[in-house]
């Protein structure tokens, strides 16, 4: 077997800006009373309006069951609405509800301050490098994936 020492081990690093990111956004969302979950689900929301839950799961990176159980939070609170499909009746269409923008706008602005202070940590070739070698990570993550 052949050892490798952890600061060498890139995954150890990846994982510890993606728990840096998730902590900080769980804080900074907590007083507009959503989840990183919940607001990453509005969030796609608001820009997929209409979408299944399959489909919300996969942009969120998530299971279809835990989205289910997102959606449902968020629709108990009335943040959502879901509504048949005109022509699959077995697949439910997923809107904001008025109630549900104002939240979604609120904690949005809380998350774009942690963006924007992260983005300002770093030139613009910076960020642009960061960007190309994080798509560079996830392509080669997925060939390797079994």
């Amino acid at each position: 077997m052949t050892s490798m020492p952890v600061p060498e081990r890139l995954g150890s690093h990846i994982k510890r800006a993606e728990q840096a990111l998730n902590a900080t956004k769980t804080a900074v969302l907590k007083p507009a009373g959503l989840t990183v979950a919940q607001y990453a689900a509005l969030l796609h929301l608001s820009e997929n309006a209409g979408i299944s839950a399959a489909a919300l799961a996969r942009l969120c990176g998530v299971t279809p069951p835990t989205m289910n159980t997102v959606l449902k939070n968020l629709q108990d609170r009335g943040f959502i609405e879901r509504t048949p499909h005109a022509w699959h009746k077995n697949v439910l269409e997923t809107r904001i509800t008025e109630a549900g923008w104002v939240v979604m706008n609120d904690a949005d602005a809380r998350a774009v301050r942690v963006e924007r202070a992260l983005a300002a940590e770093f030139t613009s070739e910076e960020r642009e490098a960061l960007v190309g070698l994080l798509g560079r990570c996830v392509a080669l993550l997925e060939k390797e994936r079994p």
